[in-house]
C-alpha cells in the first residue's frame, strides 16, 4: 500500500495507519449490505491491543480479544511448532510431525493453553459482551511472522459464526497473504518487506506490552 511510513514509530502509530487503510474497505463492505454491517475488532494480546485500539476508535466499534499462544519446541523455546487458543483450537506446523512424540506435543499444548487461559482470565473482565453473528470479526496483531498464531485465531473467530473474518496487520512477510488467505475472507497488510526476519525490525519502539497497558486499551475503548 502507498503512503506507508516504515519503520512505524510504535504500535499506536501502526494502528493509526492501519485504521486509515481499513476505514474505506469497511465502508465499502457496509455499502453493499441491505442493513448496517457491524464490526467487532479482536486483538491478539498483548502486542495486538495497542494496534487494535485506535482502529476500534476510528471504526467506532467494540474491542475484544482472542487469546492464542505459540506451542514451542522443548529443544528451542524460540521455535514455534504450533499455536493454541484459550478455548482449545489448535494448529500445528510440519515441524511438529518431524520432532518429538504425540505425548510430548500434548504436554506442550497443555502448557501453552494454560498460559492463554490465564491471560484471558485477566483481560476478560474488561472485554465487551458482544455477539459476532452477522458482523465482521476483524482480527488485529502488531505483525505476523510464521502465521500460526493468527491461523488459530481465525479458527476461533470462525467458531463464533460471524458473517466474515478479516485479518489486519501492519507488517508481514511476502507470501503470508497466500498462506492465510484461504482461512479468512479478507486480509489487509500495510507492508510486506523482503527480507522480513522479524516484526520488531519494522518498529522504532517495540517494547513488550505490559498487562496494565493491555487492560488500559480495553478499558479506554469500553468507555469511549
Amino acid at each position: 500500500m502507498s503512503n506507508i511510513i516504515l519503520p512505524f514509530r510504535d504500535r499506536q502509530d501502526a494502528g493509526e495507519q492501519l485504521a486509515i487503510a481499513l476505514k474505506p474497505e469497511i465502508e465499502q463492505w457496509q455499502a453493499n449490505l441491505t442493513h448496517s454491517g457491524r464490526v467487532i475488532v479482536y486483538a491478539l494480546p498483548r502486542g495486538g491491543l495497542p494496534v487494535a485500539q485506535p482502529i476500534a476508535e476510528a471504526l467506532r466499534c467494540p474491542l475484544d480479544v482472542i487469546v492464542a499462544k505459540k506451542i514451542t519446541s522443548a529443544q528451542n523455546q524460540e521455535l514455534a511448532v504450533g499455536a493454541v487458543t484459550a478455548c482449545g483450537q489448535v494448529v500445528w506446523s510440519a515441524l511438529s510431525q518431524a520432532e518429538g512424540s504425540g505425548k510430548t506435543w500434548q504436554s506442550r499444548q497443555a502448557v501453552a493453553q494454560q498460559r492463554a487461559q490465564e491471560q484471558l482470565a485477566i483481560l476478560a473482565p474488561y472485554c465487551p459482551r458482544v455477539e459476532p453473528q452477522g458482523a465482521i470479526a476483524l482480527l488485529v496483531d502488531d505483525g505476523i511472522a510464521t502465521g500460526m498464531t493468527m491461523a488459530v485465531a481465525i479458527l476461533a473467530a470462525r467458531a463464533r459464526c460471524p458473517a466474515q473474518v478479516w485479518v489486519a496487520t501492519p507488517v508481514a512477510p511476502v507470501g503470508l497473504e497466500q498462506q492465510l488467505g484461504t482461512l479468512c475472507d479478507r486480509m489487509i497488510i500495510l507492508a510486506t518487506p523482503d527480507p522480513f526476519l522479524s516484526v520488531s525490525r519494522f518498529y522504532t519502539q517495540f517494547e513488550q506490552v505490559e498487562m496494565s497497558e493491555a487492560v488500559d486499551c480495553l478499558s479506554h475503548q469500553s468507555q469511549g
